[in-house]
């Protein structure tokens, strides 16, 4: 008897910690099918103008939803009916709620970077996320986070960072 239980207990044990294993196998299989619509479905990018448009035209299939880390930046000036759930705090369930599925979702952040890290967990999710190029940098005139692009693009013109080609032409 106490074999049995002995042998019950450690096929217990063994099952248990062999399920993290297969719950990240299925993560890293579901992240990769995601991944792969990304590629087939264009990057899942809106333009600038096409919200624009959206908005011109009283479209209400879509939201917007800024993702800026700071509230302050988005009292401060958004998209006319963005809703502000900072990039990090997303995926959070009690923002999830607020979020509608049977809308596009368009992320938008200051330089349209930060914009993109919830976009595949919300797509896991099944939400119809989209982020749009470039954030705001592309809304608004001289917005500060297209003027730091700049001045970093400008800086690499200075530098001579290498790059390595492998395979190919020449």
């Amino acid at each position: 008897m106490k074999k049995i239980l002995l042998c019950l207990i450690l096929s217990s044990f063994a099952i248990v910690a062999a399920l993290p294993a297969f719950a990240e196998d299925d993560v890293g299989r579901k992240m990769s099918e995601v991944l792969m619509k990304a590629y087939e479905e264009g990057g899942w990018q809106v333009t600038s103008d096409e919200v624009y448009m959206w908005i011109k035209t009283g479209k209400t299939d879509f939201v917007v939803l800024d993702v800026r880390p700071d509230v302050d930046e988005y009292n401060s000036g958004h998209i006319p009916s963005a809703i502000h759930i900072p990039y990090y705090a997303v995926l959070n369930p009690e923002n999830l709620a607020k979020l509608p599925k049977d809308k596009k979702l368009v992320l938008v952040c200051a330089t349209g970077q930060l914009q993109n890290l919830p976009v595949s967990g919300l797509r896991m999710l099944g939400y119809d996320a989209y982020t749009m190029i470039f954030g705001y940098a592309a809304w608004v005139k001289d917005y500060i986070g297209g003027e730091a692009m700049k001045s970093t693009i400008d800086k690499a013109a200075f530098k001579n960072y290498p790059l390595e080609q492998t395979g190919g032409s020449k």
